[in-house]
C-alpha cells in the first residue's frame, strides 16, 4: 500500500491487555505495530528503535489524541494475523487501503499515496516501465503487498519472483539475479541514493490501479474498533491542519505524498 534493505524485523514479545470499542481517555495505552523494514517509512535501527516516516506520524497521532502509544515490531507477511490476535492495536506500515485487507480489518483514512515504479540495472537493456518493455524479464517484489498483486495482474508476460522482505529482492536485483523490481516510488527512490542501490536507476512510475493500489495507505485496526479509529481519523485531521504532517513530510521528502 511503496527500505535501505535490512533484515526481516521480528516480531516483539510485549504483550498488552487491550481495550476496544470504547472511547479513549487521556494517556489510555495504544501498541503500535510496524514492520521496521521499508525505508524511508518504517525502518528498524541498529539500537532498537523504529524510524521513519510512518513512525513519525504514529507518534505525531498518538501526541494529538494524548495516548501513552508503544512500538513493536512485526514481520510483514504475519501483520494482519498479529493485529487480529491482539499483539497490538494498529498497524502504521505504509499499508495500502484495499477491498481485500478491509475484510478482515478496517482502515482510517489515508495518511500518504504515492505510486508504484520499476527500478532496473543501470546497464539495463529495458527501457520502458510497461507491461510490454518487461515481457519475459525476472521481475522481483516483496510478497503479500499491492506492488506483488499489481505485478501479478499487469505484467503477465514478466516472471514474477516474490521475497519475504524488500531487502532481499533488492541483493538479487543488485547482483543480477533478476531483470527488475516493482515497489513504491518513494523507497525505490530513497533505495537508489543509497551506497547499495548505486547498482540501479529508476526506470519509471506506474499507473495507480485503484483497485488493487487502493486509496493510498491508512492505519489498519481490527474489526469493530471504531473508538480508535475514529480517534486516529480526528488526529490526521488535526496534525494536517496545524502543520505537523507539513513538518515531517518535509523532514523526509520533497513534496508532497499526501497525494490529490
Amino acid at each position: 500500500m511503496l527500505i535501505s534493505k535490512r533484515l526481516a524485523a521480528t516480531a516483539s514479545a510485549a504483550v498488552f491487555v487491550l481495550m476496544t470499542g470504547i472511547a479513549m481517555a487521556d494517556g489510555e495505552k495504544v501498541v503500535i505495530g510496524s514492520e521496521g523494514a521499508y525505508p524511508p517509512f518504517n525502518n528498524l535501527e541498529s539500537d532498537g528503535t523504529l524510524t521513519g516516516f510512518d513512525i513519525d506520524i504514529a507518534k505525531a497521532l498518538c501526541e494529538e489524541m494524548k495516548a501513552d502509544c508503544t512500538f513493536v515490531t512485526q514481520e510483514w507477511d504475519g501483520m494482519i494475523p498479529a493485529l487480529i490476535a491482539k499483539k497490538f492495536d494498529a498497524i502504521v506500515a505504509s499499508m495500502s487501503i484495499t477491498e481485500e485487507r478491509k475484510q478482515q480489518v478496517d482502515f482510517t483514512n489515508k495518511y500518504y499515496n504515492t505510486p508504484p515504479a520499476i527500478v532496473v540495472p543501470k546497464d539495463s537493456p529495458i527501457t520502458e516501465a510497461t507491461a510490454a518493455g518487461l515481457s519475459g524479464k525476472v521481475l522481483g517484489a516483496q510478497s503479500s503487498t499491492t506492488h506483488s498483486n499489481y505485478a501479478e495482474a499487469h505484467m503477465k508476460e514478466s516472471e514474477l519472483k516474490l521475497y519475504p522482505t524488500a531487502d532481499e529482492y533488492k541483493l538479487d536485483l543488485a547482483n543480477g539475479r533478476i531483470d527488475a523490481a516493482i515497489d513504491d516510488v518513494v523507497v525505490l527512490s530513497e533505495w537508489l541514493k543509497t551506497e547499495d542501490g548505486a547498482c540501479c536507476k529508476l526506470l519509471g512510475t506506474l499507473p495507480i490501479d485503484p483497485v488493487i493500489n487502493g486509496e493510498g495507505a491508512g492505519i489498519a485496526v481490527r474489526k469493530g474498533d471504531d473508538a480508535l479509529r475514529e480517534k486516529l481519523n480526528k488526529a490526521i485531521e488535526a496534525i494536517r491542519a496545524n502543520g505537523k504532517y507539513k513538518q515531517i513530510n518535509e523532514k523526509y521528502f520533497p513534496f508532497d505524498v499526501y497525494g490529490s
